[in-house]
């Protein structure tokens, strides 16, 4: 039962961040969508969405240096998480200027996709060139919460995530409200927010790792290169889910704006999933990773199997709430009656979804324990252009079942592509014989 106890200890604190997460884009939208201008909400939603999405590409900052982190932790190696924070410091800061040096062309990509009117355009411009400043920040919290994971200090983690929505909520209302400043307040809630975060998370991290910048630790090129490394196949790894995901959206277009519609609905199911196998995810990562730095196999098998336990028992809950609650849930999140019913019609294939996607988020938090990041890549794009997209094509008569179809068989190729990567592989991840 005390391992049971240790899987949640990190896995809830980490379920109750992932839905406190989406609040920062939520709360701008909530409160700016009670003015009296509807242009204010669109140009919040659109310049929110586009910087949410360059910081999504940039989870292999958390991801790695949670892995590497934990290997620390459990060789009991202070300096050498020390030496991990730095690193993942340095790829933070230089990504983030990257990124603001690089707001013209992300501006350029937003208005190739989105046609907006001019007035709206000219909002999410002003809301973009203010959110981008806080990039550098933004992914400085990213590698706050690996160091913080990898150490399995996720109520840190709980309370970092919390404190960067009571910031901005209380900014949102400052400016917005209090000072009528609309879109422009919104963004500088969230930059405010972003950065007292990072500088909190950098207290809280430096005082947990006893650092001072008296004693601030040099940077091996050797761990950075490796580092640097395990970020650019897990970027592509990234890149490769989004592409999937975003064709559920995108090609659903073709098939009518009631679709698209409902499978928007529907990709809510998708986020309602994560809340949970995320939450194990992140347990896995931990606990996996701090036994592999203790190089004690029986302990990376027994975080495994139990792990995995966890992961099917959440899947399974999530497949009967879906089968008794489903409807009820669409009719939550719509009330549009053609929406309604054509989410219905898809509403099977979301039932058997967790138990096969399951598999998938369970390995990549066991594939991130491991810092096992080519496995990851490889297995990703195996999944993506061998499976995702030949099923998609060869099942285009069936139109957005198609799609869903195409969806389900991506997942089933992660998680099938991901254990035989590992059955191959153990020998040197697990110190078992290969078969």
């Amino acid at each position: 039962m005390a391992d049971h106890r240790r899987v949640f200890a990190i896995a809830l604190p980490m379920m109750i961040s992932n839905i406190a997460a989406p609040m920062l884009g939520l709360i701008d939208t909530a409160i700016i969508g009670h003015l009296p201008e509807a242009i204010y909400l669109s140009a919040v939603a659109v310049g929110a969405m586009a910087i949410n999405f360059v910081y999504l590409l940039a989870i292999f900052l958390r991801m790695s240096t949670t892995g590497v982190v934990a290997h620390a932790y459990g060789a009991k190696d202070l300096s050498q998480q020390q030496r991990h924070w730095n690193h993942g410091l340095l790829f933070a800061l230089i990504l983030g200027v990257i990124i603001i040096v690089a707001a013209p062309l992300v501006l350029f990509v937003l208005w190739s996709l989105v046609d907006l009117e001019a007035p709206v355009k000219s909002l999410t411009t002003q809301y973009i060139d203010i959110r981008i400043w806080g990039a550098p920040a933004a992914l400085i919290n990213l590698v706050v919460l690996g160091v913080l994971l990898g150490r399995q200090q996720a109520k840190t983690a709980m309370f970092l995530v919390i404190f960067i929505n009571l910031v901005n909520v209380v900014g949102d209302v400052i400016l917005i409200i209090g000072l009528n400043l609309h879109v422009v307040g919104a963004a500088y809630a969230s930059l405010i927010a972003e950065w007292s975060t990072a500088m909190l998370g950098f207290f809280l991290v430096n005082r947990s790792l006893c650092l001072t910048l008296a004693r601030w630790p040099r940077a091996l090129w050797s761990e950075t290169l490796a580092l640097a490394g395990m970020n650019s196949d897990i970027f592509i790894r990234s890149v490769c889910l989004q592409l999937c995901i975003a064709m559920m959206t995108g090609y659903a277009t073709y098939y009518g704006a009631i679709t698209v519609a409902a499978n928007a609905v529907l990709m809510q199911f998708l986020v309602l999933i994560a809340l949970g196998l995320d939450g194990i995810a992140y347990a896995v990562e931990a606990l996996i990773g701090q036994a592999k730095g203790q190089k004690n196999q029986q302990r990376i098998q027994h975080w495994f199997r139990l792990s995995l336990f966890w992961s099917f028992m959440f899947a399974l809950v999530y497949s009967l709430i879906f089968f008794v609650f489903g409807s009820g849930i669409i009719r939550l999140i719509t009330n549009i009656p053609e929406v309604i019913n054509t989410a219905e019609i898809y509403l099977p294939w979301l039932i058997i979804l967790p138990l096969v996607a399951h598999w998938s988020y369970f390995y990549d938090g066991v594939f991130i324990g491991l810092s096992a990041s080519k496995g990851m890549r490889n297995t990703m794009l195996f999944s993506t252009l061998c499976v995702f997209f030949p099923v998609w094509w060869l099942s285009t008569s069936l139109e957005n079942h198609g799609l869903w179809l195409a969806l389900v068989c991506f997942m089933a190729g992660r998680g099938l592509s991901q254990f035989f990567w590992l059955q191959r592989h153990q020998e040197k991840l697990f110190g078992l014989p290969s078969k």
